[in-house]
């Protein structure tokens, strides 16, 4: 098996692996080798500083994103959080000043690697600055539609909840007492609970596009084992030393291991698709004017309240043709004209990661992902671009040639 960076081949390496600090295992939801990779990076002076997230206190439905230059606190990032939807991307752009002069290890789902990726191409984040570690990824839910999920579905009490997991289309919750609770998620998902719209949507599930990929699929018997996929260079030489430094304990995955992983991967990116075109059918069958008069709804509903726009992790213009003094969309105008949502999704539509941020932010609760992804994915038919894999690649819009733009029927309509 092999990955792709900067075109070249790399070593594309598969472990079974795990922390050999107990401390680290013990907190740790499986091998503990992320956090192990942390610790030793910090601590061999390989970067400045680590992004992770953690919940805030005892709070797992509130998970911040945090900056760790401290070895021994590296620990209270262990665990998974899928109830928390930290924007990662736009933390290390507006607040680390995109890494031009810090080096860091970032830790993040595939939407947020892709959104560093994605940013990278913008010259907003640089590259040489970040070492990134993906972590597989089934989706996230809201944190107020995760706490409603298991008071109305689990007949549980959301603070009595230590852990959560997505596997084989079902919901897991892990209690104080040791209990386990399960619901599919077909059925949650269909009374309006479970994850988050873009989550059930996303292929992406194993972030390759990261210098490691790090997850549980392909892990025998529920171990306590991360299975590791080494995807560039950069990951391979820290992999190796914290190997050698004894942070970690390896073993190769056999055959059987990687066979489960990509029938776990083919499995989940199955439901996507399924849930594409459950999204998508009704759409496709309305008449253009049908179209028009939805979208049209959609966006008289808007406030103009820009956070569509400062959530997203594509946006980046410093002076944003959107603000009123720039006389394409007028001050105090509720809802704006159609050139607001027009502009605004034209501008992201190429490069867009599926993060969702957007939508999530938005208080009249437009479907603003489902549109955007929805374009982006006739984009991606037409321009065979798929934004966030491949820093070389860049997005279509912006790199159009004279010779796609004279290629016949490619008019998207949705």
């Amino acid at each position: 098996m092999r990955c792709q960076d900067k075109g070249e081949t790399v070593k594309g390496d598969m472990y079974l692996a795990r922390s050999s600090d107990d401390g680290i295992l013990k907190r740790a939801e499986n091998g503990g080798v992320v956090t192990s990779l942390l610790k030793f990076a910090l601590e061999t002076k390989r970067v400045d500083a680590v992004v992770a997230v953690k919940a805030r206190g005892d709070n797992r439905y509130d998970g911040i994103p945090v900056l760790i230059s401290d070895p021994e606190e590296v620990i209270t990032t262990a665990g998974s959080l899928h109830c928390v939807t930290v924007n990662i991307p736009r933390y290390i752009k507006e607040y680390l000043d995109g890494a031009f002069d810090t080096k860091l290890a970032v830790v993040g789902k595939p939407c947020d690697i892709r959104g560093i990726i994605e940013l990278v191409k913008r010259e907003q984040i640089k590259l040489d600055n970040l070492f990134l570690i993906g972590l597989n990824c089934s989706g996230t839910l809201l944190p107020m539609v995760a706490r409603k999920t298991i008071v109305e579905e689990f007949g549980a009490d959301p603070l009595d909840v230590v852990g959560e997991d997505i596997e084989d289309d079902k919901l897991i919750i892990r209690l104080r007492d040791g209990t386990e609770k399960t619901q599919g998620l077909v059925e949650l998902e269909g009374k309006g609970y479970g994850r988050r719209e873009n989550c059930r949507r996303c292929e992406v599930k194993i972030p390759t596009m990261a210098d490691i990929a790090c997850g549980k699929w392909g892990v025998p018997n529920n171990k306590k084992t991360t299975f590791v996929e080494v995807c560039s260079d950069k990951g391979d030489e820290l992999f190796q030393e914290a190997i050698k430094a004894g942070y970690i304990n390896v073993e190769p995955a056999d055959d059987k291991a990687i066979e489960e992983r990509k029938k776990k991967e083919q499995e989940a990116i199955d439901s996507a698709l399924r849930w594409q075109e459950a999204d998508f059918a009704p759409l496709r069958d309305m008449t253009i004017e049908e179209k028009f008069d939805y979208w049209w709804k959609q966006f008289g509903q808007c406030i103009k309240c820009y956070g569509c726009r400062d959530a997203c992790p594509i946006c980046y213009c410093k002076d944003c043709i959107l603000e009123a003094d720039r006389g394409v969309v007028m001050p105090g105008e509720v809802p704006p004209n159609a050139m607001f949502p027009v502009l605004r999704t034209a501008h992201v539509m190429d490069s867009c990661v599926n993060c969702g941020q957007c939508q999530d932010v938005c208080p009249a609760g437009i479907p603003l992902a489902r549109l955007i992804f929805m374009l982006n994915k006739k984009l991606s038919d037409v321009f065979k671009y798929q934004p966030g894999m491949d820093v070389e690649s860049l997005p279509p819009i912006r790199s159009v040639t004279d010779r796609e733009l004279t290629m016949p029927g490619v008019e998207l309509t949705l």
